[in-house]
């Protein structure tokens, strides 16, 4: 009936308090016909007495819950990045919570740091293998079998994609468990527009960046430039001229939009060009990963992605970032 701890400590108080009246109300009785020169004239001073101390009771419970309520708050800064234990002391009997919270908590982190090494020597472990498919695939085309070296090739570098796609997964839900980066956006995006620039000197775009100087992203900066990196590069790909990365924040919510000026996408492909492996247009050069990792190093750091019409008449990838 009574699912909170507040009501049900309050009803044992009641409970408790009204059998204390009872009691007192018999033996007050017993005593006036014991001892008739007691006056009831001394009787409000009793009264004063009880009143107060059920008052002295409503604090002493506010203050038994108070624990309750720190113990959110603690949580809350965990799950915010603020820290990475739920430190203080509390009651005796919330103690052994904490600590099997505590417990719990270096565990969970102990374990994402075991995936990821066993991700990266996994992929360290397959990299001389899938060189060694390649080289393989251009022996077969000089040696008169272009059939076999394409399939030999194409085999060989959709693993590759695979293995970096979760590679790149694994590194982000590292990152992303721990919640506490914090990253200047402005020196992250001016590096990455300037060597975008290098990387697309001969279409000669332009590609700048708006927005004020101490924006800062809860992320960790490898992992912004994973996010800006694969969008720019994106841009860049499909752009007739230009391309602008624009960041503003508004209302704890940091918002980055890349737009640029080519064909864009139709509406009901939007959602389908953030899924892994699809490719828009297989003549194009990619993997068909690159979105499908911003996507997911977005969540993981409490954003979300989506892709829309942009002003300049081709394609925005719009990113937010909780800031509070």
């Amino acid at each position: 009936m009574f699912r909170s701890l507040r009501s049900r400590l309050i009803l044992a108080s009641l409970l408790w308090t009204g059998g204390l009246l009872l009691v007192m109300h018999v033996l007050s009785i017993l005593v006036l016909h014991v001892i008739p020169s007691v006056r009831l004239q001394h009787a409000p001073w009793p009264v004063a007495a009880g009143l107060l101390a059920m008052a002295a009771g409503v604090v002493a419970l506010r203050q038994s819950l108070a624990p309750f309520r720190r113990l959110r708050e603690k949580l809350l800064c965990v799950r915010g990045g603020a820290g990475r234990r739920i430190e203080g002391q509390y009651a005796t009997e919330v103690q052994p919570l904490i600590d099997d919270l505590n417990a719990l908590l270096e565990d969970r982190e102990k374990a994402v740091r075991r995936a990821l090494r066993t991700a990266a020597d996994l992929a360290h472990g397959l990299k001389t293998p899938l060189a060694l498919l390649a080289q393989e695939a251009d022996r077969a085309a000089a040696s008169g079998f272009p059939e076999m070296a394409v399939s030999i090739g194409q085999q060989a570098e959709r693993m590759s994609r695979q293995m970096n796609y979760h590679l790149a997964r694994a590194r982000a839900a590292a990152s992303g468990a721990s919640g506490r980066a914090r990253c200047q956006l402005a020196p992250c995006a001016d590096a990455l527009v300037r060597t975008m620039v290098k990387l697309h000197a001969e279409r000669a775009l332009t590609i700048n960046y708006t927005g004020p100087p101490d924006l800062v992203a809860r992320v960790q900066r490898e992992d912004l430039d994973e996010i800006l990196g694969n969008l720019l590069d994106n841009a860049c790909k499909w752009a007739k001229s230009k391309v602008v990365l624009h960041a503003t924040e508004r209302d704890d919510v940091l918002s980055i939009l890349v737009d640029d000026d080519g064909p864009g996408l139709a509406p009901d492909q939007h959602s389908a060009a953030l899924e892994p492996g699809v490719r828009m247009d297989e003549a194009a050069p990619g993997s068909g990963f690159g979105l499908a990792i911003v996507r997911d190093l977005v969540e993981l750091y409490g954003g979300s992605i989506r892709l829309e019409k942009s002003s300049l008449g081709g394609l925005r990838a719009r990113i937010t970032f909780p800031t509070g």
